[in-house]
């Protein structure tokens, strides 16, 4: 037990690890073509720190875990909003770009609510997941055409594209390489032994699914956003979370799918209602006062502690 519990957080840290390197590593690519923090949080960044979800939730689908699989997309899309965004914004408030005014949160919230109509009748077939997969290229073309035509609105400070871009091509190339094969070795260890725990304390997959593996694949998105919100890169911060979310109701869940029929029993509608509420409160906050504030952090850290203590006993 104690054993699987230690390996579990060795992999929380090989995660993370791997996705710092996958993200280094891609971000200096996409700045060197000429993306803006914005696009490069939305998609690089955001894509890149999601890549945990997609191995789990993947691996997870082979395996004959749906539960897992779906919790993993569920609880990791709460977690970024009511968690890191959370954090992010307590730590400093967080500035909201007129595009993801305009295009990216409303965009996230349709998604949101639109994505759990494959669940109604317990599983998401391969087709649900082929068409989930067409939207979430669908997105990714039309945000980088949309970044670039509104790119030159934007401000890029000759220190956040040195903090991004430092890495040279050969260099950024190895970084994605070396980070993806870490990654994939720290979801099967995660995979593995998270689901041991659950076995032995009889905590139902779904449940471990929608906290300790959704938590332990958003690592590397809560590293990044504290860090950006250190750093003041608030188009890094948010861009990576809506990207992320987008990331894993689309390419993670329709992937997954399109692996093998995944079963949607495990998750419940307080899990759907919660993950929706987040999304929804998301939205109104962003557009007051253009910005995520320390109030508003707060309230979304507060949401989450309040569905852990309704979904908790389930296990």
């Amino acid at each position: 037990m104690w054993l699987h519990a230690l390996l579990v957080a060795v992999s929380f840290l090989i995660l993370f690890a791997g996705a710092e390197m996958l993200v280094r590593g891609g971000s200096a690519l996409a700045i060197r073509l000429g993306l803006t923090p914005l696009v490069v949080g939305l998609t690089v960044v955001a894509y890149g720190t999601s890549t945990p979800e997609l191995l789990v939730s993947l691996k997870s689908a082979f395996a004959g875990q749906p539960d897992i699989a779906v919790g993993n997309v569920v609880g990791s899309n709460l977690f970024n909003i009511a968690v890191i965004l959370g954090i992010s914004a307590v730590i400093l408030p967080i500035r909201s770009h007129l595009q993801i005014l305009r295009w990216d949160a409303p965009v996230l919230l349709a998604v949101t609510l639109l994505a759990p109509l494959t669940f109604l009748d317990g599983v998401v077939t391969r087709t649900e997941g082929g068409v989930l997969l067409i939207l979430a290229a669908a997105y990714t073309i039309w945000a980088i055409r949309l970044a670039r035509r509104e790119g030159s609105n934007v401000e890029v400070s000759d220190d956040d594209a040195a903090t991004v871009a430092k890495p040279g091509l050969a260099v950024a190339a190895v970084l994605i390489a070396a980070g993806l094969g870490v990654l994939v070795f720290g979801s099967r260890l995660l995979v593995t032994h998270a689901v041991e725990i659950a076995q032995s304390l009889g905590v139902s997959e779904a449940v471990i699914g929608l906290t300790i593996v959704a938590a332990g694949t958003s690592m590397p998105e809560l590293a990044t956003s504290v860090v950006a919100a250190f750093r003041g890169q608030s188009d890094i911060a948010l861009g990576n979370v809506l990207g992320s979310n987008l990331f894993n109701l689309l390419f993670v869940l329709g992937g997954s799918a399109l692996v093998h029929p995944v079963s949607t029993s495990g998750i419940t509608l307080l899990d759907l209602g919660a993950m929706a509420l987040v999304t929804g409160l998301l939205v109104p906050f962003l557009i007051t006062g253009k910005r995520l504030g320390r109030l508003e952090g707060t309230i979304l850290l507060a949401t989450f502690a309040a569905y852990l203590f309704l979904m908790w006993p389930r296990g």
